[in-house]
């Protein structure tokens, strides 16, 4: 699988976010950009292909102190435009097979299962119209999982790694048979996401402003 499917599911999904707190982005041939500063956590332009340029996110973008640019193919250098590195990660895919059955997850509708892990608040309930969220109640792991043409993006794992993508994996396989399934991970979640059945496809970056 080609890192552009699941730079555009992540995108999607950032849109998503947004829009629910009455930011919504806009979408170019090379990059998603919002022109308001997101939520916390959440990048204000994503990439969508390696032709993607500084001037393809910057001119769309608050290029304020905080701005956060999510560089899907490692690709641009935001150096010289007073950004730094925050961080590297991998966009992972595993194909469309069937995972073991973990008891006890389920399907969750209280987006406030995330507030042990992220900020309080930033989850809103309109989520659910375009997401679903799974979870395992009681041992605190959980993840998000959202749609986009034949692909299934997995994000905001939460929990025990180990424990948080088998159980993630399986439902998701459960709920969308026959579809891959994309996201991006680095260190012990990168890990427990490879023992998991993911496959690394691809590097990315994160730049932040100084």
């Amino acid at each position: 699988m080609e890192p552009s499917a699941a730079a555009r599911n992540n995108a999607e999904w950032c849109d998503l976010v947004c829009r629910t707190h009455g930011l919504p982005g806009r979408f170019g041939g090379r990059a998603w950009t919002n022109p308001r500063r997101t939520h916390v956590y959440y990048p204000d332009a994503v990439t969508l292909s390696p032709d993607a340029t500084p001037d393809d996110v910057l001119a769309a973008i608050d290029t304020g102190a905080g701005a956060s640019v999510k560089d899907s193919f490692a690709t641009l250098d935001l150096g010289p435009h007073g950004f730094h590195v925050l961080f590297e990660a991998q966009w992972i895919a595993r194909p469309p097979i069937p995972a073991p059955a973990v008891d006890g997850w389920e399907v969750t509708t209280d987006v406030r299962a995330w507030s042990t892990s992220y900020p309080d608040g930033l989850f809103l309930p309109e989520l659910l119209e375009e997401a679903t969220l799974v979870w395992r109640p009681g041992t605190g792991c959980g993840a998000a999982l959202n749609t986009t043409g034949d692909v299934v993006g997995l994000s905001n794992v939460f929990g025990d790694p180990g424990a948080a993508f088998p159980g993630a994996v399986a439902m998701a396989a459960e709920l969308f048979p026959g579809r891959p399934l994309v996201g991006y991970e680095a260190g012990q979640e990168l890990e427990a996401a490879v023992l998991a059945g993911f496959q690394p496809i691809g590097p990315l970056r994160v730049w932040l402003k100084d």
